[in-house]
C-alpha cells in the first residue's frame, strides 16, 4: 500500500451534514505532527468509573491508543463497534489504551457524563472512556473530529493518526484497516505503512476556554 494521506469514503446520509457543518473551521487547527510525542499526558481526566486518569497513566509497554470520540456522532456511532473491539484487542497486545470525550454537553446532552457511562457498558469498553472537561487535551493534539485516531509506539512518537478505515456504514465492505493494520505493525516493533489518514466524522463541539 503506498504511504500518504487516503481518504475514506464518505457516508451518504443527509443528517450527517449537520455534524461536519464547522469542518472549514476545524481543518485551521494544527493537528500532531507525526512522530511527535503526546501532549497534554499529565492532565487529570474523569473516566466513567469514577477514577481520573490520564494519557501516560495507560501507557502500554509497546504503544498507545488516544481515540477521540464522543455519544451523539452518526459517524461514531457507526464506527464505535469496531472501536471497542480494535480497544479491547489492543490491551492484549501490550498497547494502552484511552478514549476521549472533549465535547461540550452543553450542546449535546448525549455527551454527558452519564450518557458517557451507559455507552461504555453497552460496548463493553474495557478501556478508561474520560471527560476533556476543558477540551484543552483535544486542543493540545489538535484534533478536530471524532472520531479520530492517535496511535504512539513504543519509543512514544506518533506512528498513526486519522481514521478506523475506509467504510464507516458499511462494515462488511471495508478495504482497508487503517488502524487494525497499523496497531499490528507497533505492536511487532514495526512502523505503519499507512501513517496518516483523513478523520471524517463530526467536528469536535469545544468548550469555551475559560
Amino acid at each position: 500500500m503506498k504511504r500518504g494521506r487516503v481518504f475514506v469514503s464518505a457516508i451518504p446520509v443527509v443528517a450527517f451534514l449537520s455534524c461536519l457543518a464547522a469542518v472549514r473551521a476545524q481543518e485551521a487547527v494544527k493537528s500532531l505532527p507525526l512522530g511527535a510525542a503526546a501532549p497534554a499526558s499529565d492532565v487529570k481526566m474523569k473516566s466513567v468509573d469514577g477514577r481520573e486518569v490520564t494519557i501516560g497513566d495507560v501507557k502500554g509497554k509497546v504503544g498507545t491508543l488516544v481515540i477521540f470520540t464522543c455519544n451523539h456522532c452518526p459517524w461514531v456511532k457507526a464506527w464505535e463497534t469496531r472501536i471497542a473491539e480494535i480497544g479491547n484487542a489492543s490491551l492484549g497486545k501490550g498497547i494502552g489504551v484511552i478514549a476521549i470525550n472533549s465535547n461540550d454537553p452543553a450542546a449535546y446532552p448525549e455527551d454527558a457524563y452519564e450518557e458517557m457511562q451507559k455507552r461504555a457498558k453497552e460496548r463493553d469498553m474495557r478501556y478508561p472512556y474520560a471527560v476533556d472537561a476543558t477540551s484543552d487535551v483535544a486542543r493540545a493534539f489538535g484534533a478536530s473530529h471524532t472520531p479520530e485516531i492517535f496511535l504512539f509506539g513504543k519509543d512514544g512518537a506518533l506512528a498513526y493518526k486519522g481514521a478506523v478505515d475506509d467504510n464507516a456504514k458499511e462494515p462488511d465492505k471495508v478495504k482497508a484497516r487503517f488502524l487494525a493494520d497499523a496497531i499490528d505493525a507497533v505492536a511487532s516493533g514495526k512502523e505503519p505503512a499507512m501513517r496518516e489518514t483523513k478523520a471524517l466524522g463530526c467536528s469536535i463541539k469545544f468548550r469555551k476556554p475559560n
